[in-house]
């Protein structure tokens, strides 16, 4: 591993410019790019409180609307019970009516039959009074009695009447409340149906909102993380243009002794397992560093393999951590001594356990099932991603 990290650092050297004040606008633009990734995960974590804000604004809202829907509800419900004691007051009401119309029928009629007799004997011609005595007196006293009897049938008749219209007035008024009552009623339901449309509105506009709000809040982490990562490549920019400026200050190399004869065998490199190694076959579908649609910065390789593939361990190791994790499935980390450490996710189920020692290339568990599964491998250096790339042989 040390060999590895020094020949990329080597290799980093050899491909530096010849003089320090080549390197020095490269720095320049690492720290605009710096201070540009720190603006906008600023600007992100604005966003991303505003967002929330507003989300929980709308949540608020939605709760008073459906307060204010049950509120209209209770109305509705209380209008509907005011319309069937009105409708039930109209029908007290017609019975009344009808009673009171039985009544004055009770009333009319012996007295219209009096009256109808009375009439007809004050309406005898007065020949006859003539051919028959006393009936002239008869007559007269007909008619005075006629006189006094028409008076009260008129004034019972009229109070009869009066109960009429006062009974008609009061069905009318039931009726004109249980309208009013309806169309109340009416009203209440499409402030409800409104109110349940605002709610409706409301939580769907949290959601969202809460949604924007997540991404960017990760698009905020990621922006610190390129932030670190600028960081970090400043940090071996200075390192290398140090290391530079001291191998010039030292004096030319000295002259390569020629090579032995017998050295050309030992010179050949035996084909031994590379440093590191994937820890599924398969298809690398996401890099180092690369964005997710959801703005997070990947830290390592993502390979697209198939169901039940084996998983095995990139490098020899310490088992440190093996069981599942929310939304990783089955994590596997391996610690490989120095600072070192491998994290395999993914994994459908772990063929290790905590503790154990593993050599590079042992099983560790197997690729879950189901079309294309993926399984993502970080490599990590007390804490920081490292590229894998330049491991792999």
């Amino acid at each position: 591993m040390r060999r590895v990290a020094l020949a990329a650092a080597a290799a980093a050297l050899i491909a530096m410019p010849a003089t320090t004040g080549a390197q020095a606008p490269s720095i320049d633009d690492e720290r605009r790019a710096l201070a540009a990734a720190n603006e906008a995960s600023r600007l992100a974590r604005i966003r991303s409180e505003e967002l929330e804000r507003q989300a929980d604004a709308a949540r608020d809202e939605a709760a008073e609307a459906a307060a204010r829907r049950a509120a209209v509800a209770a109305r509705a419900e209380q209008a509907e019970a005011d319309i069937a004691a009105a409708r039930a007051r109209i029908l007290l009401v017609d019975r009344e009516l009808a009673a009171a119309r039985a009544r004055l029928e009770a009333r009319r009629a012996p007295t219209t039959q009096l009256v109808a007799a009375l009439q007809s004997l004050a309406r005898r011609p007065a020949a006859l009074g003539l051919l028959q005595p006393g009936s002239t007196r008869d007559a007269v006293h007909v008619r005075a009695l006629l006189a006094t009897v028409v008076p009260v049938v008129r004034a019972r008749s009229d109070a009869v009447r009066g109960e009429l219209a006062e009974v008609r007035r009061l069905r009318e008024g039931a009726a004109l409340a249980a309208r009013s009552l309806a169309d109340g009623r009416a009203r209440l339901e499409e402030e409800r149906l409104g109110l349940l449309q605002l709610e409706a509105a409301s939580r769907l506009r949290s959601r969202d909102l809460g949604r924007s709000a997540l991404i960017e809040s990760d698009r905020a982490l990621a922006l610190g993380e390129e932030a670190r990562d600028i960081v970090d490549r400043m940090s071996v920019l200075d390192a290398a243009i140090a290391t530079r400026g001291a191998l010039e200050a030292l004096p030319g190399p000295l002259p390569r002794p020629l090579p032995r004869p017998d050295a050309a065998a030992e010179a050949t490199p035996s084909a031994g397992p590379p440093p590191y190694r994937l820890p599924v076959a398969g298809r690398i579908v996401a890099g180092l560093g690369e964005l997710s649609p959801s703005g997070v910065r990947s830290r390592g390789l993502t390979i697209a393999t198939w169901a039940g593939a084996p998983a095995v361990a990139p490098a020899a190791g310490t088992v440190a951590f093996a069981r599942g994790f929310p939304g990783y499935r089955t994590v596997v980390i391996l610690d490989h001594g120095d600072g070192w450490t491998s994290l395999v996710s993914g994994l459908d189920a772990a063929a290790v356990r905590r503790g154990e020692r593993v050599a590079a290339g042992a099983a560790i568990g197997r690729a879950p099932a189901g079309d294309a599964p993926r399984v993502t491998v970080e490599l990590r250096r007390r804490g920081r991603p490292f590229d894998i790339v330049p491991l792999l042989r």
